[in-house]
């Protein structure tokens, strides 16, 4: 599996804090099944001031240490980034890192506060040529007045990543219920770790993995964790996003019996 969202490079922002932390999480994630990992600490002017070069460094640093422990993880780079004035400039001159030097980057909204002009903004960003991955959503506290923004932010080019800690309740049960509404109604394409360390938010992808497998069927489920995150490394288009057909209304497409089994199931929050 390859996990394209990890806060393990240590002591540069609110992730990992020694190196002894860094290798006790890559020994984790190589024990779970994961043979890539994306360096992706924290943009944040004013908070976390990384950069491009200052990520590659660290990255080079902590993949020496794995190989010198002989610990059997590949490590590429990003950032988890915020949207701020002059993202697009940032981005095109490597101060602010795409994943592995793709296209695509991890795009953090607020937690707290609908970002204004997000859908402008996010055009504007994939019009120059980049694709955003809008990071956690189903953790976002205004995720149900904006449902349907994510929506038709999927249908400008953006992607949508789940974290897969979320799908077994490490965030609680409402985001227990927007992250597997998000995979279920097919609005996902990468399922990854978010991980900040060793305890509750750990480098793990398999639990998450076996929700999504309930919801989407096997073949999409493993298309989160291999195959769209092996696309966005090199640098090409997703292979096969949405929903099964065995999932969808034949009619219109809509992914009915999911939705059945969500009210069955839970209503929402």
């Amino acid at each position: 599996m390859i996990d394209l969202h990890c806060h393990i490079l240590p002591g540069i922002d609110d992730g990992a804090k020694t190196l002894d932390e860094s290798l006790a999480m890559a020994r984790i994630a190589v024990a779970d099944g994961i043979h890539t990992l994306a360096c992706t600490p924290h943009i944040y002017p004013g908070l976390y001031m990384n950069d491009g070069p200052g990520i590659a460094h660290a990255r080079a640093r902590l993949q020496a240490a794995l190989d010198q422990q002989g610990i059997a993880l590949k490590l590429v780079v990003g950032a988890d980034v915020h949207l701020v004035p002059g993202l697009i400039d940032g981005l095109r001159s490597g101060q602010v890192p795409t994943l592995n030097g793709s296209r695509y980057f991890l795009l953090e909204p607020s937690h707290t506060t609908p970002p204004p002009r997000l859908e402008a903004s996010v055009f504007n960003l994939i019009v120059a040529g980049y694709t955003p991955i809008i990071t956690h959503p189903e953790r976002l506290t205004w995720v149900e007045s904006h449902y349907p923004v994510f929506q038709r932010l999927i249908a400008q080019g953006a992607w949508m990543q789940v974290t897969a800690g979320a799908l077994t309740g490490v965030f609680g049960q409402r985001a227990r219920y927007w992250g597997e509404r998000f995979i279920g109604e097919g609005h996902t394409h990468l399922l990854a770790s978010d991980a900040h360390s060793t305890g509750r938010r750990l480098p793990r992808l398999t639990e998450g993995l076996e929700v999504a497998r309930r919801l989407v069927g096997d073949r999409e489920a493993s298309r989160l964790v291999t195959e769209r995150p092996a696309a966005v490394l090199a640098n090409l288009p997703p292979p096969g996003f949405g929903l099964p057909p065995k999932d969808a209304d034949q009619a219109t497409g809509r992914p009915s019996m999911i939705r059945q089994w969500f009210s069955m199931r839970h209503p929402a929050p």
